[in-house]
């Protein structure tokens, strides 16, 4: 049974294995301010080869072939260590995982401005996912002690998603303006500076919380999950040259087995990553299903859209960044104003909803990739913006509020560990489908944004339902 948390018995103090630290703790300001600092950065570095993609392909010397390793680095890191990182975070400290993950954030960004090579710039994305995954988990699981419950827990989780989209917008627009006036080098070297300096940040203002729980970590569900998630995402990114490819089949199978292992190990275990008891709560089921189909429909789209519109339209990489920016400047002034929907709309329906704008931009662009002038893209971007917006404040919301106050970290590496996998697979697809036509990959875009709204609204409804019966 897990133990109460820590932090919640003494909410002005920091904690340590029980015993008070000090008066650091109870700062939801401060908190919310670094931890929405440290996410923004860590997006803009998830973000930025989306306009150096051709740069660096050329720079390296990397085949059609291989470029969509030079993307889907970061976000093999990241589903490999989420669910890791957010159980050492409720375990053993969530300020001490987050400050580990921005220290090692900025020193694999900054090994990656100086990879000579595909392989080693792959390696560095891949470290600076492990380390991103213990900022986004620390950083939702430190939220949730600052703010328990109620409307300011709904106000801080909104703009942590608001800066999810900052992230998401400023990383190309920095890349496309630093690599427009020196190299493309210099984007992460910047990205890195800024990550220490929140590091450093982080050391004086963030208190420590935990909720320790008996017994030894699961290293056995690490592993496992480490090697299911790595497998299926490496299957993902070698289908794009075939998909009945040996190789390929090998590492699906590889992937289901390891997975059906995991399982069986997380139900033996008394300190789980996952409390698997969580998917019979209807809204940790939405918020996976959502986080899920959010990396499938829209982070993988979205991250080969600038490629698209350099190769399809003939835009410069500082314009292509601007266009991005708009699209995901929408998304951070929407989700800043989300809060206005609490107590209006459900954050299983806000998911529904912003599934349901983003395809309606999407379907806005037909069309306009290959030759369009830049005025016939602005409508779709905005309002595909709009959608993300919904999406990225629900989403951690809908993460910390569907599990127990002490797992709120699991909860949220569960829900960007979903995220993730997602976004791996989108981008490998939409890369895949590009290859057919930009307006094919934007159709089956569509169709799976459509797809996250159904499935997210059945889960929403069939949860109304339990609850009736009860």
């Amino acid at each position: 049974m897990p133990q109460p948390d820590a932090a919640a018995a003494t909410p002005a103090t920091s904690v340590r294995d029980g015993r008070a630290l000090g008066p650091k703790a109870h700062r939801p300001g401060a908190t919310l301010a670094v931890t929405s600092a440290a996410t923004a950065l860590t997006l803009m570095n998830y973000t930025a080869p989306m306009l150096t993609l051709p740069s660096m392909a050329r720079a390296f010397g990397t085949p059609a072939s291989a470029q969509a390793w030079l993307l889907n680095g970061t976000p093999l890191g990241l589903a490999v260590l989420l669910l890791v990182a957010g159980s050492l975070a409720d375990d053993h400290g969530r300020r001490r995982v987050f400050l580990l993950g921005t220290l090692a954030l900025g020193l694999t960004t900054a090994l990656g401005g100086f990879a000579g090579s595909t392989l080693t710039f792959t390696l560095a994305r891949v470290a600076q996912g492990a380390a991103s995954a213990a900022v986004l988990a620390a950083s939702l699981g430190l939220l949730a002690h600052a703010y328990p419950a109620g409307a300011d827990r709904i106000r801080a989780t909104g703009v942590w998603g608001a800066f999810v989209s900052a992230g998401i917008a400023l990383g190309p627009l920095l890349a496309g303006g630093l690599s427009s006036l020196a190299d493309w080098r210099l984007t992460y070297e910047a990205l890195a500076a800024g990550t220490l300096v929140v590091a450093a940040l982080g050391t004086r203002t963030l208190a420590e919380s935990r909720a320790p729980r008996p017994g030894r970590p699961d290293i056995a569900g690490a592993l496992t999950l480490g090697l299911a998630l790595a497998a299926a995402l490496t299957a993902l990114t070698l289908g794009r040259d075939g998909w009945l490819r040996p190789s390929v089949g090998l590492l699906a199978v590889a992937a289901v087995v390891l997975t059906a292992v995991f399982v069986a190990v997380e139900r033996r275990s008394r300190t789980p990553m996952i409390d698997l008891s969580l998917f019979r709560r209807p809204a940790f089921r939405a918020a996976t299903a959502g986080a899920l189909f959010t990396g499938l429909a829209v982070i993988g789209f979205f991250s080969v859209l600038p490629a698209l519109l350099q190769r399809g339209a003939g835009l410069s990489p500082l314009t292509t960044a601007w266009l991005f920016l708009l699209w995901s400047g929408t998304a951070f002034v929407v989700a800043l104003q989300t809060r206005r929907l609490a107590g209006r709309v459900s954050p299983a329906y806000q998911l529904a909803l912003g599934f349901a704008l983003s395809t309606a931009g999407v379907l806005g662009l037909f069309g306009a990739l290959e030759g369009a002038s830049v005025v016939r893209l602005l409508p779709g971007l905005v309002v595909a913006g709009a959608g993300s917006g919904l999406l990225n404040a629900a989403l951690p919301r809908l993460a910390v509020d569907s599990v127990p106050q002490e797992r709120a970290a699991m909860g949220s590496g569960a829900n960007n560990t979903a995220r993730y996998i997602g976004s791996s697979a989108g981008v490998a697809l939409a890369l895949a489908l590009s290859t057919a036509g930009a307006d094919v990959a934007l159709v089956v875009s569509a169709v799976l944004g459509l797809a996250g709204a159904a499935v997210t609204l059945g889960v929403a409804r069939g949860g109304r339902g339990q609850e009736v019966r009860r």
